[in-house]
């Protein structure tokens, strides 16, 4: 049987933006939370040539720590969304949102790799409610014409908080430390989840917010129902095409920082900028990208191919990662290199407003969560695919251009296999 917070989710109608300031007061706590929930996910790839040099670890070693985050993300993916369908979102990112904070500040603790790897493995566990919680949130509270600006904001918060972490972490990391740069990055974001409690108990409870009794919920997918949704074709093509988005996505979250030091030579003042400018482009364009896609919408185009045009011209666009790892001159690798996360901007909000278009609102968070699943194996193999390559080559050009294969890839799954509304049978 349905929670009876679920009961309440589905009588509510979905609010304009502009007919309700308190949505704004909701799209600010999704986008706050993203920013923390990033700045602290990014604070070891900032970290990483300090602490490399530090505790003598190599480009393949911190390959690996830099992935054993996504070894528990990506499969918590799928318990984290029916988590959320079943329990409510207040519940489920309150939850996961503490505890990734304080896995993030025992980072400071570790004394050896094992140890960092332990704790990298239970920050992506808590960080796992996060995307499935704030696809829910949309789908519960916002109107299909406006999801396209809701989350387009919360994933500029996304970059923001890469950004954040990218421009202040060097100067923090030199000045402190990396054991004080986590136990700060950790501990003061849990400021968030006062408000956040709060402010959703009036949404997220049943009989808050509403004159009439709660009406009979809409059945979610059982677990293992769940799981049986990866065996549709829309869902396998969101699973696939999320995959290559985030593997090049996560390439430059866990990379970026030690490439322009490793391979391109800049400093470390120099690093903070050039792996911070491209993310807060990158948001401006996310934001963008979101709205002009809403305002398309608006206007009697499609939903559904609407969102796919921009992911596909966002992927091609992203495949200039590969010519970026090939010209001679560190500049111009750089704005290559920005090009390509811009065009993972465009993508960004139509990636999951997409999964919200073609499923039904009682599984959006368990689709979701196997989308997620699938952008993490990304997640997972980006680090240590590129750091082996870079450790055996002596270059990351090689895995630079694997990435844009990667891309045409996804550019295929999104257009040939998402084809049909997914809803519970």
């Amino acid at each position: 049987m349905a929670s009876q917070d679920t009961a309440f989710l589905e009588q509510q109608p979905r609010i304009s933006l502009r007919e309700s300031p308190q949505r704004w007061a909701l799209a600010a706590l999704l986008v706050s939370a993203t920013v923390f929930c990033y700045a602290q996910r990014a604070a070891l790839s900032v970290a990483a040539p300090f602490m490399m040099k530090e505790l003598g670890l190599s480009r393949a070693a911190m390959g690996v720590l830099l992935s054993a985050f996504f070894w528990s993300y990506s499969l918590m993916q799928v318990p984290a969304g029916w988590f959320v369908d079943r329990f409510g979102v207040r519940r489920a990112y309150a939850l996961g949102f503490g505890f990734w904070s304080l896995a993030s500040a025992a980072t400071a603790y570790a004394a050896n790799l094992a140890h960092l790897i332990l704790v990298r493995i239970l920050l992506g566990v808590g960080q796992s409610a996060a995307f499935p919680a704030s696809a829910r949130a949309v789908a519960n509270w916002f109107p299909d014409r406006e999801r396209g600006t809701v989350t387009g904001l919360y994933l500029m918060g996304v970059r923001l908080g890469q950004a954040l972490i990218s421009a202040v972490g060097g100067f923090f990391l030199a000045a402190h430390g990396w054991k004080a740069f986590f136990l700060t990055s950790g501990l003061v974001p849990m400021l968030w989840l006062a408000p956040w409690w709060l402010f959703l108990r009036r949404w997220d409870s049943p009989g808050r917010g509403s004159r009439t009794a709660p009406l009979p919920a809409a059945r979610t997918a059982s677990f293992l129902e769940g799981w049986a949704l990866l065996g549709r074709k829309t869902v396998l093509g969101i699973f696939l095409g999320f995959f290559a988005f985030d593997y090049t996505w996560f390439l430059y979250v866990t990379w970026l920082p030690g490439y322009l030091v490793e391979e391109r030579k800049f400093s470390s003042a120099e690093m903070g900028i050039y792996s911070s400018i491209p993310f807060l482009v990158m948001s401006v364009v996310i934001l963008v990208a979101g709205m002009a896609s809403d305002w398309l919408i608006r206007r009697g185009w499609s939903e559904v191919a609407v969102r796919k045009g921009f992911i596909t011209a966002g992927l091609t666009i992203a495949c200039l990662i590969v010519p970026a790892g090939l010209v001679e001159d560190k500049m111009t690798a750089v704005w290559l290199l920005g090009a390509s996360l811009c065009g993972l901007g465009l993508c960004s909000p139509n990636t999951w407003t997409l999964t919200q278009a073609v499923c039904g609102r009682n599984i959006v968070g368990t689709v979701s969560g196997i989308q997620n699943f699938g952008g993490n194996l990304g997640g997972v193999l980006a680090p240590m695919v590129t750091g082996f390559i870079a450790h055996s080559t002596g270059s990351f050009a090689l895995a630079l251009g694997l990435t844009g294969l990667i891309c045409l890839g996804g550019i295929a799954s999104y257009l040939w296999l998402v084809s049909e509304r997914v809803e519970l049978r």
